[in-house]
């Protein structure tokens, strides 16, 4: 029996309202790990800190200040989300963010920030 592959699962969407609601929460679920991926104060450092391009991952150390077990661990998530990807030159590894348009989620972040500031200030006022 053939496994379908996403696009065969398309296909048959418009027979098969059962393939619809799986893909749906398939697609959910993978929205939610790569969200999830990005949950965490170091991660956004080193996602914020590509946004100038490719980085060496000692750079990504030092802006997040941790061991580098523990940032190696941050950018193998990070990686297996789909966020950033590597280049190996000898024993060095540079990353760089894989879709520069993951960004966008800081800018929607600082929206909701900047509207909750207002909903207090506004309480403090009245």
């Amino acid at each position: 029996m053939r496994v379908l592959t996403p696009l065969d699962r398309w296909a048959v969407v418009g027979y098969n309202a059962k393939w619809e609601n799986k893909m749906d929460t398939d697609i959910y679920k993978r929205k939610a790990q790569i969200i999830k991926a990005m949950g965490h104060p170091s991660r956004l450092a080193m996602l914020d800190a590509l946004r100038e391009g490719e980085r060496y991952v000692c750079e990504l150390q030092r802006i997040v200040g941790t061991d580098m077990s523990t940032v190696s661990r941050h950018l193998a998530l990070m990686k297996s989300a789909g966020l950033v990807a590597d280049r190996k030159q000898g024993l060095q590894v540079f990353y760089r963010l894989r879709t520069p348009c993951v960004l966008e989620v800081f800018a929607c972040v600082e929206g909701v920030l900047q509207a909750d500031a207002a909903e207090l200030e506004a309480v403090l006022q009245g």
